[in-house]
């Protein structure tokens, strides 16, 4: 089982070409930092908890590739939401669960510029909520896409 793990993880290493910016085409909105990476955690974090919303953990993959004997800029996942606004849709539609609470990467690349990147508003209403038989309304979209925005700016700026 080892053997088949290592092929894989090897197979998609080989595979991943690497992207210097996501576009917004792909679901995907990426700004510059101009913080640190954990200047920039700590500043998005700040920014989501003043607007009531919590930061419920977060993912750090340079730490746990680092357990492991690898090397791994950072990369940071944190994970947030509004359990309010989040809840009745996942006690309704279960599997809405594997893709929410919301999620942003703070992350550096090969030059040392810190990034922040998000699912954008229009991509978690158009296709996360669609796919669990959900539909956002175009007000909550326009206001998550809003709150995004002043979070991101606030975090990057």
């Amino acid at each position: 089982m080892t053997a088949r793990l290592a092929v894989f993880a090897m197979t998609v290493a080989l595979m991943c070409q690497p992207l210097t910016v996501a576009s917004a085409d792909q679901g995907l909105i990426t700004k510059r930092s101009n913080y640190s990476v954990l200047e920039t955690i700590e500043r998005f974090e700040n920014a989501i908890k003043a607007r009531g919303w919590m930061v419920f953990t977060e993912l750090d993959h340079a730490a746990a590739a680092n357990k492991y004997g690898l090397d791994l800029r950072p990369r940071t996942v944190i994970v947030f939401g509004n359990p309010k606004a989040g809840t009745p849709g996942m006690q309704k539609f279960p599997t809405l669960s594997i893709d929410v609470p919301l999620k942003a990467l703070v992350w550096q690349d090969d030059q040392g510029a810190v990034w922040l990147t998000y699912n954008s508003a229009e991509y978690l209403g158009g296709t996360i909520y669609p796919r669990h038989g959900l539909v956002m309304p175009a007000d909550a979209r326009q206001a998550l896409e809003q709150l995004l925005l002043e979070v991101s700016d606030q975090s990057t700026k």
